[in-house]
């Protein structure tokens, strides 16, 4: 039972230090600059050209949602594949499950439409 939870305990500590351990090693090896920034090298830096005005835009939420929508609906599809490749081994109880799945986002779909996330203005 202790050799379970000392297992546990190294693999904690090699994934707190494996990035620790980067981090040291690449702030020893860098370059470090003779003299501070001036003035030129703290101008904001868009695709070459000079930024006119206010920098900072407010983007509707929407465009967001509607990806994030695109998102989860895209990964459950990867879900289905599988499914659909074995389908005939799987039985009546994968079937039943998967009804089950595509009811949940067949809800999620129409409550995401319902509010308006698919709007696209």
């Amino acid at each position: 039972m202790l050799s379970d939870y000392a297992t546990i305990g190294i693999f904690l500590m090699l994934t707190v230090a494996f990035p620790v351990a980067a981090l040291v090693l690449a702030w020893l090896v860098r370059p470090k600059p003779k003299t501070q920034p001036g003035d030129e090298k703290l101008v904001p830096y868009e695709c070459g050209v000079d930024t006119i005005g206010r920098t900072w835009v407010r983007f509707k939420v929407n465009y967001f949602l509607f990806a994030l929508i695109f998102l989860a609906f895209d990964v459950e599809t990867i879900f289905l594949f599988p499914w659909a490749v074995k389908f005939n081994s799987l039985g009546l109880f994968a079937f039943v499950e998967m009804v089950i799945f595509i009811g949940i986002l067949v809800v999620g779909l129409w409550y995401a439409w319902k509010e308006g996330a698919l709007e696209w203005h």
